[in-house]
């Protein structure tokens, strides 16, 4: 058969040729070692909290390296294709800091190696597709793509070996090899009746033998050869991923592809897909999945279906961006919190990321832990940033305290510095809707009664303490004087200055100074626990501090 007019036949607008792409498409101009990466995830909706882990490890890489970074969005799909998903991508990873130094962008493209969307590329891979009939690699079926849909089905049955699957597989390869038998007569008559057709590449492998294929996560793997036939364009002349991806990642440069390791059936179809194409093939890395414990403490793939699946959910329960990269960073490499005790006062991204502490079974999602990494990040932020960071929260997710805290930063920013600094930060706060209710007694509007005063104390020595209290302050005492006129109070009332006097005779005294503190805590915040009650007071004032007491001693 004359593969060349087939070709042509085929692809009779395709005038461009492969070395024309390479010439406009040249190597990149990078230092020696530098990474060229891609993140390439599909507009099929949300973007996966899994999908965050490759895109680390892939910014990462190219960043360390002096490298390149870009975004590809890969919507060759349509059927799958949720509309706005694209723009989503893009803001949401834009939002958790992977900044690409190429790519799809909410401005268009930014880059020489566009475009980066695929289905603006499809004249591109009809360039490839037709070296490769011209070469007798591929050739085309005149079918529908829901006809292709039902060829494909016993591929499907072959992969999850069914119990007839040693016929499935026989009518498999009978279906493959009836395929490929046309004649250029057969191909002009389709043509010229205006069908459509797919393309697909021949294979060429024996799958009782083994390609051996260094993983730079998994090792040295050794996989079958591929022994089914690929298609390389659908009906509609858009390409499947396996095409597209091997032509782009050979055109952009890619030097390294991260992705899950359930792309790893494939790997065999794409080295055969380079090998044809000419390309070398870009080093892989299969990450393991990200897991979750069930209800029966077992190990369980993270589903899209799961509460925190997509990184949406994050933003909008309140973590901190810090946060939540600073937790996929330990699960990427197991020697990170060490490096960060040693360093606390180092960013993440000084950290030397590295392939080689990468876990090879699958990571394991904590909520707990990923709360206590974000309690520690946000307790060494500044006042300020913690004021930033709940006010970009609450302007989406909670307007009417976005406006409070907008009324007046320096008040805020003073409630939000109590117990910040220092060698011990206090955290109170794992995600930004946390500091609402932390902070609401300081604001009128919020202000509740939550706790009653304890019921074994006697009321009228609750009523004399606060009474003496008001009487007593002076907003000039520094915190050693205000704290000993509430040991005065308490003396005065018939409990033990010290709690320790209170321990050692407990039958002397009625209660200790705590409990003073108590009442006037109780009082003025409606809350047994609150943040130090002398930055309380001075920062509610006194004339705050005296109504509320007063209200809760006409209360008692």
């Amino acid at each position: 058969m004359d593969y060349c007019k087939l070709a042509d036949m085929l692809f009779p607008d395709v005038t461009v040729t492969p070395d024309d792409l390479e010439a406009k498409y040249p190597e990149r101009s990078l230092p020696e070692g530098a990474k060229v990466t891609r993140i390439a995830p599909s507009p099929t909706g949300f973007f996966h909290i899994g999908g965050l882990f490759p895109a680390t490890v892939c910014e990462r890489l190219a960043h360390q390296s002096g490298g390149v970074f870009y975004l590809r969005i890969e919507d060759t799909d349509s059927k799958r294709e949720v509309e706005g998903a694209a723009g989503f991508i893009t803001t949401i990873l834009d939002y958790y800091g992977l900044h690409f130094d190429e790519g799809v962008t909410a401005d268009g493209d930014k880059g020489d190696y566009g475009p980066y969307t695929q289905s603006q590329r499809v004249d591109i891979y009809h360039v490839y597709a037709k070296k490769l009939v011209a070469e007798g690699r591929a050739y085309p079926v005149f079918s529908t793509d829901e006809e292709l849909d039902e060829l494909k089905t016993l591929d499907k049955k072959a992969e999850i070996k069914s119990v007839n699957w040693e016929q499935d597989a026989e009518a498999r390869r009978e279906a493959m090899l009836k395929r490929r038998e046309f004649t250029m007569e057969q191909v002009e008559s389709e043509l010229a009746a205006g069908h459509k057709f797919a393309l697909f590449a021949i294979a060429d492998g024996d799958p009782e033998k083994k390609i051996k294929v260094t993983d730079l996560v998994k090792g040295l793997l050794e996989i079958p050869e591929n022994d089914e036939d690929v298609v390389l364009l659908k009906s509609d002349g858009i390409p499947t991923y396996h095409f597209a991806h091997a032509v782009d990642d050979h055109l952009m440069r890619t030097t390294h592809v991260i992705r899950g390791e359930e792309w790893l059936p494939s790997l065999s179809k794409h080295l055969m897909l380079f090998r044809y194409l000419g390309f070398k093939p870009p080093k892989y890395m299969h990450i393991a999945q990200l897991m979750r414990l069930d209800e029966n403490g077992n190990k369980k793939k993270f589903s899209k279906r799961d509460m925190g699946a997509n990184l949406e959910d994050y933003r909008k329960m309140g973590y901190s961006v810090d946060a939540v990269n600073e937790y996929v960073m330990t699960l990427l490499n197991s020697n990170y919190e060490e490096w960060h005790t040693q360093n606390p006062d180092k960013d993440r991204l000084d950290f030397p990321f590295s392939i080689k502490k990468m876990s090879v079974s699958g990571c394991l999602f904590d909520t707990e832990k990923l709360n206590d990494v974000s309690k520690n990040v946000i307790s060494k932020m500044t006042a300020a940033q913690v004021y930033d960071g709940v006010c970009g929260f609450a302007k989406t997710m909670d307007p009417e305290f976005y406006e409070t805290l907008q009324a007046d930063r320096g008040y805020a920013e003073s409630i939000l510095a109590i117990g910040r600094g220092g060698a011990k930060p206090r955290k109170d706060f794992a995600v930004w809707a946390d500091v609402k209710p932390y902070m609401s007694f300081f604001y009128d509007r919020y202000f509740s009664r939550d706790d009653d005063m304890p019921a074994d104390k006697d009321k009228e020595d609750i009523k004399t303490a606060l009474k003496k209290f008001i009487d007593s302050y002076d907003e000039n005492d520094d915190q050693t004087g205000w704290f000993e006129k509430l040991k005065d109070i308490a003396e005065q009332i018939g409990y033990a200055r010290e709690t320790k006097l209170y321990k050692k005779e407990p039958d002397k005294y009625k209660g200790h100074v705590g409990d003073v503190a108590s009442f006037v805590r109780i009082a003025i915040t409606g809350r047994q626990n609150s943040p130090d009650l002398y930055e309380v007071i001075k920062i509610l004032g006194r004339h705050r501090m005296t109504d509320r007491i007063k209200e809760s001693i006409a209360l008692l």
